[in-house]
């Protein structure tokens, strides 16, 4: 069976049908929950986010031109509602290190690796904890979710260049942060 397109999916919702509207839903919440989950740690604020996004669409899906693709527009919102809580709860908590790390790691690994692997981690959050906005949302992107430039410029509305550049400065910041931290 082939998949119907976002663009059909779109257009069919735009007619009146609200079954293309939850046929997007069901494509994107997992990608869009980990998005979000990456930048608010807590799970049920993520869920909130996550709803809030899906609102949102549904009330503007209307006026999508298809000047970018659905997932680019989707994830946008995505990005401002994430940072919209993060700036009304002024938190700065950002994906979990931790469960990432614990997952990749051997269960054979002796306790002083884990431990050193655990610091390691929590030195990394920290890192991206302090980042400029900017850098944060870019090596969040690029890292994590393995977008390529040219999608985050579409997300974040700037240039590529400009995006690489916050992109090397995050990395070099997090890296310096890490090295101080561990001497």
């Amino acid at each position: 069976m082939n998949q119907i397109s976002d663009l059909d999916l779109i257009t069919e919702f735009k007619e009146g049908n609200d079954k293309a509207f939850n046929h997007l839903v069901l494509r994107y919440q997992e990608k869009i929950y980990w998005v979000v989950r990456r930048l608010l740690s807590d799970h049920d604020e993520a869920d909130d986010v996550v709803q809030d996004v899906f609102v949102k669409v549904y009330h503007s899906l209307h006026s999508f031109k298809g000047d970018s693709s659905f997932y680019t527009w989707l994830y946008r919102i995505a990005i401002n509602l994430s940072l919209n809580e993060l700036r009304r709860k002024k938190t700065r908590k950002t994906f979990s290190f931790d469960d990432a790390v614990m997952q990749h790691e051997s269960h054979d690994a002796l306790p002083l690796e884990q431990m050193e692997r655990k610091e390691q981690t929590r030195l990394i959050k920290e890192a991206i904890e302090k980042l400029p906005e900017r850098q944060k949302k870019v090596f969040l992107l690029r890292y994590y979710e393995e977008l390529p430039y040219e999608e985050i410029a579409k997300i974040l509305k700037t240039s590529v260049g400009g995006l690489k550049a916050n992109y090397f400065h995050a990395v070099k910041k997090i890296g310096e942060y890490v090295r101080n931290e561990m001497r």
